[in-house]
């Protein structure tokens, strides 16, 4: 008997959608039987005032004694991960709260798995090295963009390698994930722009992958018109509540894509600009997408006819222009959002390519996933095109 086209589709256990689905967190809260939470956030969502409603609908609730930490970057490092347990630990919190964006969500997956572990935290990077979850998780996206409240996964930043890591297990799949667009109205703009596009690139990525299937690619391919759509209006109009909940529902599809199908060599090469000169995940992976695309055409040139059709191509554009439609379309969306062109623009040197394209080559877990086989030359030029 064989098991070769069994697919298993992993997502959170119990998944909240839509306008006002915030409100219902005391109640998730119940059923997870979580008297004392952690909440892990960031200090640019304290500061827009997200968690103190969220503090006063616990209250109400019954729900009074709430510890919070908030003391995330922009890319998680592993002693933000050792902090924030100390704190779990120190106050007999029972569950973990994630309020923020991929790096508030990454932190905490990473605690609820590490939290009362005896080995170092940089041994639970890579996959299924990690222990039966115990502590309850529930997370809540402030960002349209990282999909990280329904994968199995948590990056961090391995500081001393100077490169982001992934903890791979199906115990970072959160008890609860609660999608509302409510919480995305005081996004700044950059942070929307960068989380946006980082939801096309999954969505992108996923539909590409070596290892997509027919429900990944249907949600990769619905997701694409969504957030071409959508991430205009709430770049330039941030109060439309209509189009974050189309951003928020779609950058949920491409997170449930990718979180089975994978991502591969935007990701892969997006790492190190992360890792070394501190660059956010969303802006690390546009300063790639354009140029990576690029490459990947050739190898699959009938799934890019898909995805040009989903960005608003013709239903008649030929093989051959597909390729040129994507590239363009990423490019003029990115300088719609106001997301720069070039490494150069960030500080990046080009004696630095060399040193990029050597970490990028190591990220094998999202190379594999790629159309297209890249070797350290092929990726060397690749960030030389992006430079």
């Amino acid at each position: 008997m064989s098991f070769e086209n069994v697919q298993i589709f992993k997502t959170a256990r119990r998944l909240l959608t839509g306008e006002n689905a915030s409100y219902l967190l005391p109640k998730e809260m119940l059923s997870l039987k979580i008297k004392r939470p952690l909440i892990v956030t960031d200090r640019g969502v304290l500061k827009a005032g997200l968690i103190e409603p969220i503090i006063t609908l616990l209250n109400a609730n019954g729900i009074a004694d709430i510890f919070i930490y908030s003391d995330i970057s922009a890319e998680p490092e592993t002693h933000i991960v050792q902090a924030c347990c100390n704190t779990f630990d120190q106050n007999l919190c029972d569950g973990v709260i994630a309020i923020g964006g991929g790096s508030a969500m990454d932190t905490a997956k990473a605690v609820a798995v590490f939290s009362g572990e005896t080995k170092p935290l940089t041994e639970l990077f890579g996959e299924d090295n990690v222990a039966v979850r115990t502590i309850p998780l529930i997370c809540m996206p402030t960002t349209a963009g990282t999909g990280s409240e329904v994968t199995n996964i948590s990056i961090l930043l391995d500081v001393q390698a100077e490169l982001k890591k992934g903890i791979v297990s199906n115990e970072l799949l959160p008890d609860v994930a609660i999608v509302a667009p409510e919480l995305t109205l005081s996004c700044p703009a950059s942070v929307t722009a960068a989380s946006g596009v980082d939801a096309l690139v999954h969505a992108v990525e996923s539909f590409l992958s070596n290892f997509s299937s027919e429900i990944t690619r249907s949600l990769s391919i619905g997701a694409i018109p969504m957030i071409i759509e959508a991430l205009p209006i709430v770049y330039k109009d941030p109060d439309n509540i209509q189009a974050r909940e189309q951003m928020a529902t779609a950058s949920l599809m491409a997170g449930l894509a990718f979180g089975n199908a994978g991502v591969g060599a935007v990701h892969a090469l997006a790492y190190p600009l992360g890792g070394q000169f501190h660059l956010s995940h969303g802006v690390s992976n546009a300063l790639m997408f354009s140029h990576v695309m690029r490459w990947n055409y050739s190898a699959c040139p009938e799934k890019f006819r898909d995805i040009a059709i989903a960005m608003g191509a013709n239903n008649a554009i030929s093989l051959a222009d597909s390729g040129s439609y994507v590239v363009e379309k990423i490019e003029s969306l990115c300088e719609a959002v106001g997301i720069a062109k070039r490494l150069r623009d960030y500080a990046i040197e080009q004696k630095d390519i060399s040193e990029l394209a050597n970490a990028a080559s190591g990220v094998t877990r999202l190379l594999r996933n790629n159309p297209r086989e890249l070797s350290v030359q092929d990726i060397e030029a690749i960030y030389t095109e992006a430079f």
